[in-house]
């Protein structure tokens, strides 16, 4: 059966870096039907809102979605609830892919590229898993209330359900199951929380921790403030296997755990829900409006995450592999652009990796 594939290039570096996988993929998946949509600031300009009813059919109706990046200072001053993230926050909950991978994994040719010492990052291999449909970002009730002479109130609602915490703590359970081996002082699952100070957070341990003595005894897990976490990262991050995070502390620690591999340019994500629900596949880094349409892009991260929409939604390993593979080899023979002190444009990025294929 001929499996879809639908790209959303979104805004800024997004159509640049996501042009680049196209390619790829063209090359190691040349049956795939791929389809297109506007979404973001690109569909806000052209339909008003960031998400049309059409495209989010569209990904329905995928096996696998692949975005480049949404936003940027063109749509500050757009109402908040047309902002072209709201279009990517109202994707992922429409299609419920609550379990984020983040992987942050060092090439070890981009060892001397990361911001701490080589014997830190080599080797590096994490997998972040990011609660991804509830929690703050999410929650009821919230705004800004003004309470008279001039004093205004911010206020968000952190908050989880059981059934919200158990579902993606089992996702990031059976990832470490496949993990054997990686890590040191954190083997396992390390759930991250701040159940000193927060009743959900409360809350996540000691679901979490039921989860895994119902279903998971066997597994290494071990519980680990958040804050403590973004200290472990800099200090041991190899002794790190499987980080278990709700949705604003996984947001936190991904972009932290970014810049140990050398560039945010690198770093691909999946977003997975139930069985048969189309997986969601992003680079982790941003819209770049500043460098946007000047080719100096790096597009690995999207590459990447066509890799992992390979592996993780279309089960097509061996294709998966000839890209992580390609992607190795050509930062080997010392392909790089500029966030990787080289000089290499996006196609040509591109082209060095296709030429490793």
């Amino acid at each position: 059966m001929t499996q879809t594939f639908l790209l959303l290039p979104g805004d800024g570096i997004g159509p640049e870096v996501t042009e680049q996988a196209r390619r790829v993929l063209d090359v190691v998946a040349p049956d795939l039907k791929f389809s297109e949509g506007l979404f973001g600031g690109a569909s806000y300009d052209v339909h008003g809102v960031p998400l049309t009813d059409e495209v989010l059919n569209q990904a329905r109706q995928s096996d696998a979605i692949l975005m480049g990046a949404v936003g940027g200072p063109k749509w500050a001053k757009v109402a908040r609830n047309l902002r072209p993230e709201m279009g990517l926050l109202k994707l992922r909950k429409e299609l419920d892919v609550y379990a984020n991978l983040r992987p942050a994994f060092c090439f070890p040719a981009l060892a001397d590229a990361s911001s701490l010492k080589r014997e830190f990052v080599e080797g590096l291999d994490i997998m972040i898993v990011r609660e991804l449909t509830s929690g703050v970002y999410f929650g009821e009730p919230r705004g800004i209330d003004d309470l008279g002479n001039g004093e205004r109130k911010g206020y968000d609602n952190a908050c989880y359900t059981s059934s919200e915490i158990r579902r993606v703590a089992r996702v990031a359970f059976e990832i470490a199951k496949g993990r054997k081996g990686k890590g040191g002082a954190y083997p396992g699952v390390t759930s991250t929380d701040k159940s000193n100070v927060m009743e959900s957070g409360v809350l996540w341990r000691e679901e979490v921790t039921k989860l895994h003595q119902e279903e998971f005894a066997n597994e290494p897990l071990d519980h680990i403030l958040a804050d403590a976490m973004a200290m472990q990262l800099v200090k041991k991050p190899k002794d790190v296997n499987v980080i278990l995070a709700d949705n604003l502390f996984g947001d936190i620690l991904s972009d932290e755990a970014s810049q140990l591999t050398g560039s945010i340019g690198m770093l691909p994500s999946a977003a997975l829900g139930e069985p048969g629900t189309p997986g969601l596949y992003e680079p982790v880094h941003g819209s770049a409006p500043d460098i946007a349409g000047k080719g100096l892009a790096n597009p690995c991260a999207a590459i990447l995450s066509a890799e992992m929409a390979l592996r993780w939604s279309l089960d097509r390993a061996d294709a998966a592999d000839r890209i992580w593979n390609a992607v190795g080899k050509a930062l080997e023979d010392g392909a790089r652009t500029a966030d990787l002190g080289g000089s290499m444009s996006t196609a040509q990025m591109g082209d060095a990796i296709i030429a490793a294929l």
